[in-house]
C-alpha cells in the first residue's frame, strides 16, 4: 500500500465467523492497512494451556472473551479505534460488545466472514490444521467443525439490529485484495473516516 490510511472516526470493528473462514487473516490485515489495535480472543486463549488443564474448557472460553472486552474498552477509552477478532457466535457475545461500544461512545461494526464453497473452507481448515498444532484449542478437522456447528443449535446465526453488518464470502472467486478493499468501503461508508487506498495493499 503506497498511501497512508489516517483514523479520525473511533469506531470497535468485530469480527465474526467460524474457525477456517479466513475472518483472522482478514481481521491482521485491516487492522495493519487500518493502523489499529487487534485483540484475537486466540491470543488470551493460547495462554491459557494450563488453566484449561486445571479447569474446564467453557470457563476459560468465558474467561477469554471476558479478556478481549476489558482489553477492547481499555484501548476504546484512550481514543482508539479496535478490531475484535471473536467468533462472535452467540448472541450474548454480540450484546457485550454493544455496551462496550455505547459505554465508549463509538459505533460498532460487524464483519462476517462466511464461505458458500464448504469443500474449500475444509480443505483450508484440515490444512491449517496439518500444519499447526500449537493451537490446542482451534479445530483441525472438519469433524471437529461439525460438533462445533452442532454444539451451537443454530444460535450462531442471530439478529443484529441496526449495526451494521457486511458478510463476505471469503472463498468467493476473487483476490483477497479485493475482499480487504471491500470491507474498508463498508468501513468509510459507514462512519469511519479513513483515507481509503486508491489500490490493493502491496503483500
Amino acid at each position: 500500500m503506497t498511501e497512508e490510511i489516517e483514523d479520525r472516526t473511533k469506531m470497535l470493528i468485530a469480527m465474526k465467523g467460524h474457525p477456517g473462514t479466513g475472518k483472522s487473516t482478514l481481521a491482521q490485515t485491516l487492522a495493519s492497512l487500518l493502523k489499529i489495535p487487534l485483540i484475537d480472543k486466540d491470543d488470551v486463549k493460547d495462554c491459557a494451556a494450563a488453566l484449561a488443564a486445571a479447569s474446564t474448557a467453557a470457563l476459560v472460553n468465558d474467561l477469554s472473551y471476558d479478556v478481549v472486552y476489558r482489553l477492547a474498552s481499555t484501548q476504546l477509552r484512550l481514543g482508539l479505534s479496535v478490531i475484535v477478532d471473536t467468533p462472535l457466535s452467540r448472541r450474548s457475545h454480540f450484546c457485550h460488545l454493544t455496551d462496550v461500544a455505547s459505554t465508549a461512545g463509538v459505533r460498532l461494526l460487524i464483519v462476517e466472514c462466511k464461505p458458500s464453497d464448504l469443500a474449500e473452507w475444509r480443505r483450508r481448515l484440515e490444512s491449517r490444521g496439518a500444519d499447526d498444532r500449537t493451537n490446542w484449542h482451534k479445530p483441525s478437522t472438519w469433524r471437529e467443525i461439525e460438533m462445533l456447528l452442532e454444539s451451537y443449535g443454530g444460535c450462531a446465526e442471530f439478529d443484529v439490529g441496526d449495526v451494521p453488518r457486511l458478510v463476505v464470502d471469503t472463498t468467493a472467486p476473487v483476490s483477497f485484495d479485493e475482499i480487504v478493499s471491500t470491507v474498508i468501503d463498508f468501513i468509510v461508508s459507514n462512519g469511519g473516516s479513513f483515507t481509503a487506498p486508491s489500490a490493493a495493499a502491496e503483500r
